[in-house]
């Protein structure tokens, strides 16, 4: 199944020090397609498998029962390098299976609306829990 991950309210490139602040969604270890913290708006797609009632892929992360989605903050290095300070947990265990089944059909996609911008104005980090973040199925 495919997941669309759209980023609203960014907080900017300056936090504590930072002046590049970027957030990637994270695949692996990696960050995958960085976006700088003062753009319009986010936006990442990424293939997920729904087995059994678990979610797996490399962008997948937690245990079994308790799987979800990073969005990881940092600022890039100059050589490449990953600076990584704060992470979101786009929860995926426990959705609700009225949005998975269209999800999953031909042309569909899970989406998730996600506020990086947390409620001091920071990059959101920790699980991000509503209103801060919706699902919904997209079709197309």
């Amino acid at each position: 199944m495919r997941i669309v991950v759209e980023g609203r309210n960014l907080p900017g490139r300056s936090f504590e020090g930072r002046d590049d602040v970027h957030v990637a969604l994270q695949v692996g270890r990696d960050p995958e397609a960085p976006v700088p913290g003062d753009a319009a708006s986010a936006r990442w797609e990424v293939e997920v498998r729904h087995v059994d009632g678990d979610f797996r892929g490399p962008a997948v992360h937690g245990p079994r029962g308790q799987r979800f989605l990073y969005l990881t903050w940092g600022e890039p290095g100059g050589d490449g390098a990953w600076e990584m300070f704060r992470r979101a947990k786009l929860v995926l265990s426990g959705l609700d299976g009225s949005l998975l089944e269209p999800a999953e059909r031909p042309g569909g996609a899970l989406r998730c609306t996600v506020d990086l911008t947390d409620e001091r104005g920071g990059p959101r980090c920790a699980r991000v829990d509503p209103p801060a973040v919706a699902w919904s199925v997209t079709s197309g």
